[in-house]
């Protein structure tokens, strides 16, 4: 199931336009014997690697501690992707990979974005007028590839995120179709585990006397409307994005007369915009994890155990009964 030699041939030359570095990448080839697949960042790689079981080697595209929005292929990069059975990726939420795809056709790779439902824009403030936020969503709709114009997080919903596993199973089995009832099996056993987790998220957080999510940057939003909450971002969807003076005073006058009592913060992102809100005001700091990657910092081993702590943090800094 390998590509010719010729195309990884073309494809590695043609990388080398896109970027000379890949640092932040960990693509290597996968082990004789099975499918080859590459998982573009770590909740996709998780549902893969659930899903496809011992029938796969699945390689995870951003390393550990990286930023997956900002990911650069190298030449090696990209050639492992011409190379591999099939690339799992989420379109629009990194381009670089998007490129890489385009450029030799993408016949092997799965945009998980359909399934995730990704229906959310950035906001900057929940609490600004329905007219205004229309206009803001159109602006940024007219700026094609535009970062942050939808939120791409959905997978910390994760009822968004069985609509992923759904898709992975489907498409492992037409690439495979004597593992399909392994899929199948695997894809329902990790969807059972998903709606298990929603069920913890519920009821845990029903009685949450504050609703609004002050974090450092606007990565939440699914999770904030799945479990009946507002986001207010310190800064927008990129966590690159500085917020400026205005917008933090904004933020900080919102949380000192609500009474909010706790600001989140992320393990990938500097957490000083998050501990300047918290210090103007006397509020409290803890993690929330987008589960963008995992690190050694990380609550948890995997997607479940992290969006457990996740859980943990919310129901202790929303007040929840």
């Amino acid at each position: 199931m390998k590509r010719p030699a010729a195309l990884l041939t073309c494809l590695t030359a043609a990388a080398l336009t896109l970027t000379a570095c890949g640092g932040g990448s960990q693509a290597s080839a996968g082990e004789e014997g099975g499918l080859d697949v590459v998982a573009a960042f770590y909740p996709l790689q998780f549902v893969t690697e659930r899903v496809a079981g011992e029938r796969a080697t699945v390689t995870g595209l951003t390393a550990p501690g990286a930023e997956p929005h900002d990911l650069e292929l190298s030449p090696r990069d990209v050639a492992t992707l011409a190379e591999a059975d099939l690339v799992v990726h989420q379109g629009g939420f990194q381009p670089g990979v998007d490129d890489a795809l385009a450029s030799e056709g993408g016949e092997n790779a799965l945009d998980v974005a359909p399934a995730a439902g990704l229906d959310l824009a950035g906001s900057g403030d929940p609490h600004e007028g329905e007219e205004h936020a229309e206009e803001e969503h159109a602006e940024e709709e007219h700026v094609e590839g535009e970062a942050g114009a939808t939120d791409p997080h959905s997978w910390l919903d994760p009822t968004r995120l069985a609509g992923v596993v759904e898709a992975v199973g489907a498409r492992l089995a037409e690439v495979d179709p004597e593992g399909a009832q392994t899929y199948a099996a695997n894809a329902e056993a990790l969807t059972g585990e998903l709606m298990a987790l929603d069920a913890e998220f519920e009821q845990a957080l029903a009685g949450c006397t504050d609703r609004t999510l002050v974090t450092s940057h606007e990565a939440f939003g699914y999770l904030a409307q799945r479990y009946g909450f507002e986001q207010l971002g310190i800064s927008g969807l990129s966590p690159e994005e500085e917020p400026d003076a205005g917008r933090l005073a904004e933020v900080t006058d919102f949380v000192a007369a609500n009474g909010v009592r706790t600001i989140y913060f992320e393990t990938l992102v500097d957490p000083a915009v998050a501990e300047t809100v918290a210090a103007e005001t006397g509020a409290a700091t803890a993690v929330l994890d987008p589960l963008e990657g995992l690190t050694e910092e990380s609550a948890g081993a995997d997607y479940l155990e992290v969006q457990r702590a996740n859980l943990e943090s919310l129901r202790l800094g929303q007040s929840c009964s």
